[in-house]
């Protein structure tokens, strides 16, 4: 585990500047957590103040719990087949001795933020050249707010002579200094941030493959269902857009964060100004102990310009025999993963309609309750990738995906969200999303590839899905 401790010398001083700069990079420590209520915090200024440092955000929709959080505490990643398991290990044992101050309070405590790459075998190539194939941070600063409740955490890896309790006094002092700052700081630049986003124009858009090379890819997909048992595949493209100057990414947060309430939202900046962004509609699952919530997504068309139009496309959609053949292949995968590892599941007999903003989708929840209280991890690792992201079955969808697609996907597609000291957790899947570095951004966009898909008709979709994060950047899709 690639930890980072706090090593206490002298601290007669006890402000929380000092406290964050003696970083070192040992072999062992034990995590302390303190935490205090943070009344009147305010997510983006906690955000736009850690500018230029390591960030990460977590929203889920609706107005759930929301996680943001600076700096490197702890840095935990791993690669291969084991990656889940090996995360799963590193954080059992950061968390095994930790001394947690407040742990009764459910907004209080430490949380990792993270996510793998779509792939076990992931290559970071130039786009994700600093991203893990699973990569997980405990922030120094951490703040959590849910129903009007807010909670300031700070962490911090001790060495292990030294005792929590005599520190607790200065650890405090420096939470409290730095929630001071928090409540003092003007929302000049976050202000300053919005202008400055809406003045920002690209110096070049591209979409590197052309609609011959998608009509191609699609075909060759189709082709292969009707010879073979390949039911479902989901392919991608990418838009490239590049920028004279640092793109705003919390201008772009918080055009999502306003336009994209009924979405998960994320960041995930493991180095400053390398920013993984999305707004996703997709919960890939959420453990609380033995209670599970996750959900089939699948299927998509417009939104009408009026509620009778809006209407008829969702009737349309609801009776379109492609994209219900296409959300069914999601809901009996899901069901048969998650069947040996629960006592109750309750799937609904039919798909509702989930309406976005901008799209409209087929949506069945899932409920269950666990077999044994193990933690997130573990479920994720049986569930992703969901045929809604990677096909089904998933052992030939996987490699048709890698050999079909030009640009590797990174994270795109994969789960990113949080843990905590319980090792429970929620994570979605990284989709309508945006990896940013310094003046470039790649935003991904897929579909759902069956049997009797059209190539035009799947392009318009991917056209569609690109719209949050062009939104966000101030663009159209016609820009």
């Amino acid at each position: 585990m690639n930890e980072k401790r706090l090593e206490i010398r002298d601290w007669r001083l006890a402000d929380e500047e000092s406290l964050i700069s003696n970083l070192q990079s040992p072999t062992n420590g034990r995590l302390v957590s303190v935490s205090m209520p943070a009344p009147g915090v305010d997510t983006a200024v906690f955000l736009q103040q850690a500018l230029g440092q390591e960030r990460f955000f977590w929203s889920a929709a609706n107005g759930g719990l929301t996680l943001a959080g600076f700096g490197i505490a702890a840095d935990l990643s791993a690669w291969g087949h084991d990656r889940f398991a090996l995360i799963q290990q590193q954080a059992h044992d950061l968390f095994a001795d930790a001394v947690i101050h407040n742990a009764d309070q459910p907004l209080a405590g430490p949380r990792l933020f993270g996510g793998f790459a779509f792939i076990d075998d992931f290559t970071p190539d130039n786009t994700w050249s600093i991203h893990y194939p699973a990569q997980f941070i405990l922030p120094h600063y951490q703040l959590a707010q849910q129903n009007g409740e807010s909670w300031l955490t700070l962490n911090a890896i001790l060495p292990e002579d030294e005792s929590p309790e005599d520190l607790l006094p200065e650890l405090r002092f420096a939470l409290a200094t730095r929630l001071e700052t928090f409540l003092t700081q003007r929302r000049k630049e976050a202000k300053k941030g919005k202008e400055n986003l809406k003045k920002l124009r690209p110096e070049r858009i591209n979409y590197p493959m052309s609609y011959e090379d998608w009509q191609k890819m699609i075909r060759q997909a189709t082709e292969t269902m009707c010879s073979g048992p390949l039911n479902k595949v989901v392919l991608s493209r990418v838009c490239e857009i590049r920028y004279a100057q640092k793109v705003d990414v919390d201008g772009a947060l918080n055009f999502l964060n306003a336009t994209y309430p009924d979405c998960y939202r994320f960041l995930f900046e493991p180095r400053p100004f390398h920013a993984f962004y999305g707004a996703t509609p997709e919960l890939i699952v959420n453990i609380n102990g033995r209670s599970l919530q996750t959900m089939g997504l699948a299927g998509s068309i417009g939104r009408g310009k009026t509620p009778a139009e809006d209407e008829a496309l969702a009737q349309e959609l609801l009776n379109s025999a492609k994209n219900q053949h296409e959300h069914a292949l999601v809901v009996e995968s899901i069901r048969r993963r998650l069947a040996p590892l629960t006592n109750q599941l309750t799937i609904a007999n039919q798909p509702r309609i989930l309406r976005l903003g901008y799209i409209q989708h087929l949506f069945t929840p899932i409920q269950a309750t666990l077999k044994q209280a193990d933690g997130v991890l573990p479920i994720l690792h049986t569930l992703h990738p969901t045929p809604a992201l990677g096909g089904q079955p998933r052992e030939l969808a996987m490699p048709f995906i890698s050999q079909a697609e030009p640009v590797p996907r990174g994270w795109y597609g994969a789960p990113i969200g949080w843990l905590d000291h319980n090792l429970d957790g929620a994570f979605s899947v990284a989709i309508r999303s945006a990896i940013t570095q310094d003046r470039r951004v790649w935003l991904y966009s897929g579909a759902g590839i069956v049997a009797d898909s059209d190539p035009q008709a799947e392009w318009d979709e991917t056209a569609l899905k690109f719209k949050p994060m062009l939104q966000a950047l101030r663009l159209e899709i016609g820009d």
